[in-house]
């Protein structure tokens, strides 16, 4: 990485209630993105199902961008700071889409939300000034208890579950460091461009992973299945995306770490209700440590720079 730009500390703005409110309101969207994903996979195949989410979305925000103006042309030095970011992206989300498909959204949730505690430990190594203080590690340590409960859950498990579980886990990884990626080279991108161009650039590899791995590319069609898919398309990837890169640009990654708490908590509970799948006691543990972890290690930190909590581009 020694050929990108130098960090700085960003001049952030002061949080507001109205902010605050969006913010919590992403959470919940976000929160809600793995069972929505888990309903469009009974009609459509794995990755036919992320070609058509992406595709359509960068369709969208490309007619947005053309609409309010926005201009597409990069700046020297761009684009292979976005055909890196896009690599990573794509195989971030096979691998998320793949051991989606073979677990339960509900422990799909939890485990990616084990990402804030890995950019923490990535951040201290890779990020100037960022290093892991006593609070933080107290965070992470409640944090990877929480996905050691999740793991040692073998409630009506499978071994193709338990599979899933490692895939989503692997994507967590490569998630975290392309965040810190990102992170060097936000600041010289619209926040628009990091969203549009890591999508199209993953359509390929999307494209060709439905031909290859998907028996069929759409399965009987149901309005619940298009609804789903309609949801991550629509409102967490052409708005979601843009809205959190903009809210992250302009209040900064200390005061948005604060609310992602929300995610976990919104993700099982709808896993619950809309998927009828199982909480098991061990479940509900690694929610409470993942929450308590997230809560001690990001609310109301001390104010200075941070990596950024995950795109949820998942």
């Amino acid at each position: 990485m020694k050929d990108l730009p130098a960090l700085s500390i960003p001049s952030n703005q002061t949080m507001t209630l109205g902010a605050a409110l969006q913010i919590s309101l992403l959470c919940i969207l976000f929160g809600a993105n793995a069972v929505t994903i888990k309903l469009a996979f009974t009609s459509f195949g794995v990755f036919s199902a992320a070609s058509i989410r992406f595709g359509i979305a960068a369709v969208v925000i490309a007619l947005w961008a053309r609409l309010t103006g926005r201009s597409f042309r990069l700046k020297p030095g761009q684009a292979k700071h976005l055909m890196v970011f896009s690599t990573l992206f794509a195989v971030q989300l096979s691998l998320f889409y793949l051991g989606l498909e073979r677990t339960y959204a509900s422990r799909g949730t939890l485990l990616v939300n084990l990402l804030p505690f890995i950019i923490l430990l990535l951040a201290h190594f890779f990020i100037p000034g960022d290093r892991v203080t006593p609070r933080k590690l107290a965070g992470l340590l409640l944090g990877f208890s929480g996905v050691v409960c999740v793991f040692v859950d073998d409630q009506g498990l499978t071994g193709r579950m338990r599979s899933g579980d490692i895939l989503v886990l692997a994507a967590t990884g490569i998630w975290a460091g392309n965040t810190i990626f990102l992170k060097r080279v936000i600041s010289t991108f619209k926040p628009f461009h990091i969203v549009f161009y890591s999508m199209l650039l993953s359509l390929p590899v999307f494209a060709l992973g439905a031909y290859w791995f998907d028996p069929t590319a759409v399965k009987t069609l149901t309005a619940e299945a298009l609804w789903a898919l309609a949801y991550q398309t629509l409102v967490t990837t052409a708005f979601g995306f843009i809205a959190w890169n903009s809210l992250l640009k302009r209040y900064g990654a200390v005061n948005l770490h604060s609310f992602v708490f929300i995610m976990p908590l919104a993700g099982v509970y709808l896993a619950g209700l809309f998927l009828n799948e199982p909480l098991s006691t061990h479940l509900l543990l690694a929610l409470a440590l993942i929450v308590s972890g997230l809560l001690v290690a990001h609310l109301n930190p001390p104010r200075r720079f941070t990596p950024p909590p995950h795109q949820s581009n998942m």
